[in-house]
Order: structure tokens, then C-alpha cells, then sequence
């Protein structure tokens, strides 16, 4: 693709802030085909965090690849630009890997979203004195125990010792179904929690990373992990950051649809 000389130096400074590295097909056609100003202010968004680094690059880089492997993303040109700039930063397999264990872990918000409302609707309907049927909690009026109060009282000890905290949102999903919550434990900790090579502050920042994407934007967990990241010892600048990296999901619209159009009228 043929760039003028001024354009050729909208390029220079484009790999002299970011690195070779990420320069892809697609920014050239962002460059060939946008007006200048809307480069410039892409770069510049771009910049910021690249320039300031109150996380080291390699933890951009992973939490880059985050926001882009998110189920609710999966942009894949992104994945191979995140994950070629976190291996050239010093980042090794392991960590990658255990980004993309952590990540995968965004659908059970399925579960912190709907069984909330679940039990809501129970209540509303009638259904049960807490919200399940059948005497499966016990009975609030009668005082009449649960029968698997202990089953669940170990599952939240287990869950605390593995993931390092508890919030009263995982309580009513505990409640309606321990196999399922004893599953989704297991998953969220395998090569992450037990066993894994990123610290806790970094594994809670990943977490804030797809939560905060613009392709999620949930907030409850949003908040429950910075509080968690901030207690292993996260700055807020460095919380900001993630904030800012993934706000750069907003230019993959300029990446993946400037190349289809330069096809279309090439």
C-alpha cells in the first residue's frame, strides 16, 4: 500500500511510540485511508499508557490480550498483536497461558447476573421461604436445618482458601446449586490460583480488564476486583491503566472495518 512522504512519517512516529512490533496491515490502512487527525488521535490514545507505564509493558501487553480474547471480543488480529508484543516485553508461555485461563472465565456472569434475579423471582412467585423449593434451604419460620448447610459451608471455606476473599453475591448461587459452584471453583482456579505464575495483583487486574471492556461492562465485579487488586497492593494509576488499555477497544472498529472497505474500492 502506497504511503505519501507525510503519511510515511505519520508511520515513523506511530513505531517510534509503540514499537515495530505493533504496526499491522490494518494501521496502514487506518494511515492510507483516514483523514490525518484521525491517526493522530488514535496514536495518541495509544500513547499514553505506552508512554507513561505505570504497568510494566509486559503487563500491558497481557491485559491487552485480555480485552482482545475475551469471549465477548475474541478479536483475533488483536490476540496475535498482544500476544507477539508480550513474548518480544520478556513475558514467558506460562503467563500467557494462564491470561487466557483467567479470561476464559468471563461466562460465569451468567450466574452472578441471573441467579440473583432467580431468587428475586422465587420470592416473588412464592416459590420456597428463601428462594428454592422443596425445603432445600431449611425453612426460615420453622427454624428446620438445611441438610447440606455443612456441604456448602465447606464449599465456601474451599472457595476462600483457593481465590483469597468471599462476597455475599456467590451466597444464593451456593445455595441452588453447590455441584454446579464446586465445578465453576475448580475451573476458575486450575492453573490460575493453584499452581499458576502471575501474581494475585496481576491475576485481579486481568479480571478488571474484561469486566471493564466495553463488551461487558459489568460492574459488580468490576468493582469487587479492584477492591481485590487494590488489597494485593495495586495504585490506582496502575488500575487507570487497565482502564485505558482496554478503551482502545474503540479502534478495532478502525482495524478490522478500514482494511474490508480498502478491499471493496481497491
Amino acid at each position: 500500500m502506497h504511503l505519501t512522504p507525510a503519511r510515511e512519517k505519520l508511520k515513523a512516529q506511530f513505531v517510534d511510540q509503540l514499537g515495530a512490533e505493533s504496526w499491522t496491515p490494518a494501521w496502514e490502512s487506518v494511515l492510507a485511508y483516514h483523514p490525518p487527525d484521525v491517526f493522530l488521535s488514535s496514536l495518541k490514545l495509544l500513547a499514553v499508557p505506552a508512554t507513561k507505564k505505570h504497568l510494566e509493558p509486559k503487563i500491558q501487553h497481557l491485559i491487552s490480550l485480555t480485552v482482545n480474547a475475551s469471549s465477548l471480543h475474541l478479536h483475533v488480529p488483536g490476540i496475535h498483536t498482544s500476544i507477539a508484543l508480550a513474548l518480544s516485553a520478556g513475558a514467558t508461555k506460562e503467563e500467557i497461558l494462564e491470561v487466557i485461563t483467567l479470561t476464559s472465565t468471563v461466562g460465569i456472569h451468567a450466574c452472578n447476573v441471573g441467579v440473583p434475579l432467580l431468587v428475586e423471582v422465587l420470592k416473588e412467585e412464592g416459590v420456597g421461604d428463601v428462594g428454592l423449593g422443596k425445603g432445600a434451604w431449611g425453612n426460615e419460620r420453622d427454624g428446620s436445618m438445611d441438610p447440606r448447610q455443612g456441604e456448602r459451608e465447606a464449599l465456601k471455606e474451599k472457595f476462600v482458601k483457593k481465590r483469597g476473599y468471599w462476597h455475599e453475591t456467590w451466597e444464593d448461587f451456593l445455595r441452588l446449586d453447590p455441584e454446579f459452584f464446586d465445578a465453576y471453583l475448580e475451573f476458575s482456579s486450575a492453573g490460575t490460583w493453584e499452581g499458576g505464575v502471575l501474581e494475585p495483583k496481576v491475576k485481579e487486574l486481568i479480571y478488571c480488564a474484561f469486566d471493564a471492556a466495553a463488551t461487558h461492562l459489568y460492574q459488580p465485579g468490576l468493582k469487587l476486583h479492584m477492591r481485590n487488586a487494590i488489597r494485593y497492593g495495586a495504585t490506582p494509576e496502575e488500575i487507570m491503566e487497565v482502564l485505558e488499555i482496554a478503551t482502545a477497544l474503540s479502534l478495532h472498529t478502525l482495524e478490522v472495518a478500514t482494511p474490508i472497505l480498502a478491499e471493496h474500492i481497491k
